[in-house]
């Protein structure tokens, strides 16, 4: 059988790869983010198919963004790629360490315990005047296969490398998903207890899962700071964790292209709504949450589905 979903992502990655040159530079950089931060709510995608909310992944957001930063600035670092690894590698050692102790937790406790972990470095780098404290510190600009380019033409080699990692991750958890440790996510949501019973270790893949979200996270948080050429403890902060929640809630779970449309869709929205209305732009950002919430409880992927509305229609 054919696979769809392979040959929609491949399409989508050809046309937003191939419009980066012809995109003004604030839609290109809008972009940018936006997939780089889509990169994350794939990565609570996986979480939310389990039953389990994350309210801390800005901690492995601002570790791959730190980690980016630390190594341009003190280690001179300076190749895109290595960065990204580096940032990726960051972000999956602290959750397989801390994943031995999250992956115990289920519901609100999972939820805060993840929350708790996030504060806990925001209130680190906060304190620390060798991580620029409450105002972080610039990244340098980096080197894309030896070369370094201006500054246009270096925002054009970030595009490219969020459009071909977002790419990869998604065909990645595509894969995942449809191995056997994937499928047990909906089991593990469902009935755990049954799924002990099957002989599989639900605490195993729990933890696998929450690694394969920080890889994510980690990820995007190394490609928003290539991107933004800054970072600050902002990124662990829990209105960041939240952003992403909210964006998961908005594009829903029902496709691994869903947390990227969802996250153009946020930027977009919170772009306009902080230039026409800048100091009211979070009311405007929670009463849309607040509608979706009650007309479209599936998210905005659900909005695309031909099913669904064959049946409004009949």
């Amino acid at each position: 059988m054919r696979d769809w979903t392979l040959w929609g992502l491949s399409a989508a990655a050809l046309i937003v790869a191939a419009l980066g040159p012809l995109l003004p530079e604030w839609a290109a950089y809008l972009v940018t983010v936006a997939l780089a931060r889509g990169l994350v709510v794939l990565g609570l995608l996986i979480l939310w198919r389990t039953g389990l909310v994350s309210f801390g992944q800005g901690l492995y957001f601002a570790i791959g963004g730190y980690a980016v930063g630390l190594l341009g600035q003190y280690v001179h670092v300076r190749d895109a790629f290595l960065l990204l690894a580096y940032g990726i590698a960051g972000s999956v050692t602290a959750a397989a360490a801390l994943g031995f102790l999250i992956a115990r937790y289920r519901e609100i406790f999972f939820a805060m315990l993840t929350l708790a972990f996030s504060m806990l470095l925001y209130g680190v780098l906060v304190k620390t005047e060798a991580l620029g404290s409450t105002d972080g510190f610039a990244v340098v600009s980096p080197s894309f296969l030896g070369h370094a380019p201006g500054a246009a033409a270096a925002n054009l080699w970030i595009y490219w490398l969020v459009c071909v990692t977002a790419y990869v991750s998604a065909l990645g958890i595509h894969r995942y998903l449809s191995s056997p440790m994937g499928a047990l996510a909906v089991a593990i949501r469902d009935n755990e207890i049954r799924v002990e019973y099957l002989g599989a270790s639900v605490k195993n893949a729990v933890h696998v899962e929450c690694v394969l979200a920080a890889a994510l996270a980690g990820a995007g948080g190394a490609i928003n700071a290539l991107a933004v050429g800054h970072v600050d403890p902002d990124m662990a902060y829990w209105t960041t964790s939240g952003e992403f929640v909210f964006v998961t809630i908005l594009s829903g779970t029902g496709s691994i292209a869903a947390p990227f449309a969802g996250s153009i869709v946020f930027e977009l929205l919170r772009t306009y709504a902080t230039q026409y209305a800048p100091y009211l732009w979070q009311l405007v950002v929670g009463s849309i949450l607040l509608l979706l919430i009650l007309f479209v409880p599936n998210g905005l992927w659900s909005l695309v589905s031909v099913r669904r509305w064959r049946k409004a229609f009949k």
